[in-house]
Parts: structure tokens; C-alpha cells; sequence
């Protein structure tokens, strides 16, 4: 991944499954490292590495404790990315809504057509 901005690294983070996964696990509070690796066939290692790229993007926050390291969601967790795809629902919605009303006036303009063409016969 080339692009370093905050969005870019959300959404290359949210792209693996495993890290979904355990987004959605952390939504219910606080886990240590070892209880998040539990539910996965991968070494606790590789647990650590997603949790790293998660770090990165700013989706959790690791908090060392002793020999335990808590994790949890950040606080503003997918608020940029969240804010983002409501702006490109918006737009769509608008090309969709106008599409629509294009669509509709065709279709009127060509039964207008059709009805004129009959009444000449």
C-alpha cells in the first residue's frame, strides 16, 4: 500500500476478515492478546501481527499490563471511514434519484409519443 493517509489504512485493515473479526469481538469490551487468539487456528503471533495493523489504522488501542496486553476498539474508531461512505451513499443516492426522474420523463415522453401516433391512424 503506497498511501499513508488514515482512510487508506482503515479500509486495507477492514479488507482482511480476521480483522473484522476481531473488531466485532472487541466491541463487547476489553480482551487480552491470548483471549482474542482463542478463536483463531493462527499462532497468538500472527494474532499480534493483525492487531498491529489494526493499531496502525487507529481501529484499537493496546494497553500493556504487566505481562497482558488489554486491547479495545479506539474511541473514534471507523468515524472517518463511517463518515466517508455516508458522503459517497449521499452522492449515489443523488445519481440514483436523478436517473430515476430521467428514466421516468423517457418513459412518459414515449407513451405521449405512442399516444399521439394512434390517434392519427
Amino acid at each position: 500500500m503506497t498511501a499513508r493517509d488514515r482512510l487508506s489504512m482503515e479500509f486495507a485493515a477492514l479488507a482482511d476478515p480476521t480483522r473484522r473479526d476481531i473488531l466485532t469481538r472487541l466491541r463487547g469490551g476489553s480482551l487480552t492478546v491470548s483471549d482474542l487468539a482463542e478463536h483463531y487456528p493462527v499462532s497468538r503471533a500472527a494474532v499480534s501481527q493483525h492487531l498491529t495493523v489494526l493499531e496502525r489504522a487507529g481501529l484499537v488501542t493496546r494497553d500493556r499490563r504487566g505481562q497482558w496486553t488489554d486491547c479495545s476498539l479506539a474511541p473514534l474508531c471507523l468515524d472517518e471511514a463511517a463518515a466517508w461512505i455516508e458522503r459517497q451513499r449521499a452522492d449515489w443516492t443523488e445519481r440514483f434519484d436523478r436517473l430515476d426522474e430521467h428514466l421516468s420523463n423517457r418513459r412518459e415522453r414515449g407513451r405521449a409519443t405512442d399516444d399521439g401516433e394512434g390517434e392519427q391512424r
